[in-house]
């Protein structure tokens, strides 16, 4: 599965309304440690067609960064039938990510 483009326009459909686990990449263009994690976020994508995978600029969509306290980036934040349930504040491994979800 593909990752998708995730913005305050479609949050809700794609994250909070979603019938599988989803995992979101708060991230921006012009952070490193963001940069570094993009290649995970695509493998776990590219891996698991039962999870949900997304990344949302927080430049381009600020106010769901907002809304969830996106305080630092890259955060990966995990959630289940429309609720947080794991979050992780800067790089991370894909074991980590995907442990939280299993």
């Amino acid at each position: 599965m593909s990752v998708l483009k995730i913005t305050n326009q479609n949050f809700e459909k794609e994250v909070l309304n979603s019938d599988k686990t989803t995992i979101v990449d708060f991230y921006a263009d012009w952070c490193g440690p963001c940069k570094m994690m993009s290649p995970i976020i695509d493998k776990i994508a590219e891996e698991n067609d039962d999870i949900k995978v997304g990344k949302l600029n927080v430049d381009e969509s600020g106010d769901v960064a907002t809304q969830f306290n996106i305080m630092s980036i890259p955060t990966i934040v995990i959630f289940k039938n429309g609720t947080e349930l794991k979050r992780f504040v800067g790089v991370t491994s894909k074991d980590n990510i995907i442990n939280a979800i299993k």
